[in-house]
């Protein structure tokens, strides 16, 4: 997912969007997750990588997908973000799938 990235550097507000959550929660689970810790401008500026981006991706999946707490989140970072991020890319990877044979239904729907 890192890899989909292609500038050094996002602003708070681009990561916002391009995980669909609000930049307070963004300012949050750094706060909580010290595995998140953006660069900064010497205006204060949040300045983030493509890898803290896979690592509030994570975060994201535990949180608002799995609907785990915030301290489950934590220890699941802590003990298990290996095999997370190989479910997440299964799961990414299905729906890749699903959405291609979606789209090649409704070729086949046109036709008829």
């Amino acid at each position: 997912m890192a890899r989909d990235l292609t500038k050094k550097y996002y602003k708070i507000k681009d990561v916002a969007e391009i995980l669909d959550v609000s930049q307070s929660t963004l300012r949050f689970w750094e706060s909580e997750f010290p595995e998140v810790s953006p660069l900064r401008s010497t205006s204060n500026q949040r300045y983030y990588t493509p890898d803290d981006i896979e690592t509030l991706r994570i975060i994201y999946y535990l949180v608002k997908v799995r609907g785990l707490k915030i301290e489950a989140a934590k220890e699941q970072m802590r003990l298990n973000r290996k095999n997370i991020t190989k479910r997440m890319d299964i799961i990414n990877k299905l729906l890749d799938v699903r959405d291609e044979l979606e789209m090649m239904l409704k070729g086949l729907e046109k036709r008829r």
